[in-house]
């Protein structure tokens, strides 16, 4: 056999190849990676540096070098067959595996609008040196979506003194996974810093210099960016049979149907407690599952536990989510100097909280918040919106308890 395969050199692939080492894997590991470059992170392709943009290695070659991980890079697969448990790649090869890990990630969705292929998408490295290498002071750019992508590429083009025009499809931006009230700071300050928003609008078609709206409107563009979210790269579990959704069904261990194949990351869909399968897609939620999943390919049987967590980034602000807001949950409100705090209560107990702030005035709130839903305790309502109320003490009262 062919000891362990790992399909996706992104932050969760490549977490986990280190991590089982640090299991205590001695077998053959093999990492599989799409993109000719060593394994980078995503997160700093938004925030070039002198107007390049960044590409910040995971690990370097000598790391993957001193821990025997044997790295293919540029190079996908392309058949998986469990029965023989071998993975083809797209340039012949054939691996043999005792345990296989898919971290594949996801892929942008594309738009389906005539001319769409004028558009160019927001995901790789490759795709932001495009998109930057357009994008100069004096130009236009049409960003087709309204989420975080989105309104994080608009806030840097617009600190480039690029003009910028959002259309999204839905009646407000940021309505998917950003609470209401801070999706609403988050539009008004684009608003305040220049970006154009179409709201409520579909697209009918894109040509290399405009983009025509379904409603006969028309917003010129130099360049045009789809950022319409993305879906999870199941194609190759699909084939082989697994048993998939909204990405590879897993259980609280990260298996997938087959007791020998993990899965990961943003194609990962992880099993509820209460029913039905949950995605989460954010890179400290990548590097927990890598984790995970590591030390149990290693023999280990530990639940993944960790608490879904997303940061962004846009002009001087920044937010944090941690946990799942949800409409019917209690709403408590702590103004800050430099921010403002939301919690979210079910039944008098803590279970998701959001901040923004300039910089980084929330981080050590939302942190503590993140150790308050932990503890799994009921929390004073009242406390938890009285800004002189210092969370530790809550932390400490709580953890007493």
């Amino acid at each position: 056999m062919g000891g362990i395969v790992i399909i996706g050199a992104g932050e969760c692939g490549t977490r986990a190849a280190f991590a089982l080492r640090k299991a205590g894997i001695s077998d053959a590991i093999t990492l599989v990676g799409s993109e000719p470059y060593l394994p980078y992170e995503r997160p700093p392709l938004s925030k070039p540096v002198d107007g390049a943009v960044q590409l910040k290695p995971i690990c370097g070659a000598q790391a993957l070098e001193a821990s025997a991980i044997d790295y293919l890079q540029g190079v996908s697969a392309s058949r998986l067959e469990t029965e023989s448990r071998t993975v083809t790649l797209t340039d012949g090869r054939v691996l043999t595996y005792e345990k296989l890990l898919l971290a594949a990630g996801a892929r942008t969705r594309r738009l389906t609008c005539r001319g769409a292929e004028h558009a160019l998408a927001f995901r790789t490295y490759a795709d932001a040196a495009a998109i930057f290498s357009h994008a100069e002071a004096g130009k236009s750019v049409a960003i087709v979506g309204g989420g975080l992508i989105g309104m994080e590429l608009a806030a840097v083009l617009r600190s480039k003194r690029v003009a910028v025009n959002i259309i999204e499809a839905a009646p407000t931006p940021l309505g998917r996974a950003v609470p209401p009230r801070f999706a609403a700071r988050l539009h008004a300050r684009h608003v305040d810093e220049g970006v154009q928003f179409y709201l409520g609008r579909g697209i009918a078609e894109i040509t290399d210099d405009a983009v025509y709206l379904a409603d006969s409107g028309l917003v010129l563009a130099d360049l045009v960016v789809a950022a319409i979210g993305v879906q999870p790269d199941m194609a190759l579990a699909e084939a082989a049979g697994l048993a998939t959704g909204n990405g590879v069904l897993v259980d609280h261990f990260l298996r997938t149907s087959n007791p020998d194949i993990f899965a990961a990351g943003d194609c990962a869909a992880i099993s509820l407690s209460c029913g039905g399968h949950i995605r989460f897609e954010s890179w400290r939620n990548a590097r927990s599952q890598a984790e995970t999943a590591a030390r149990n390919m290693a023999g280990g049987n530990d639940a993944f536990v960790a608490l879904p967590w997303f940061w962004s980034d846009q002009y001087d602000l920044g937010l944090q989510v941690a946990g799942l807001p949800q409409p019917a949950h209690q709403s408590v409100v702590r103004c800050l100097a430099d921010g403002e705090l939301e919690f979210y209560l079910d039944g008098g107990r803590l279970v998701a909280a959001a901040g923004l702030g300039v910089g980084n005035a929330i981080a050590k709130d939302i942190k503590l918040a993140e150790m308050l839903i932990a503890a799994g305790v009921d929390v004073d309502a009242a406390a938890l919106g009285d800004p002189d109320v210092n969370l530790k003490t809550l932390l400490k009262s709580a953890r007493a308890a």
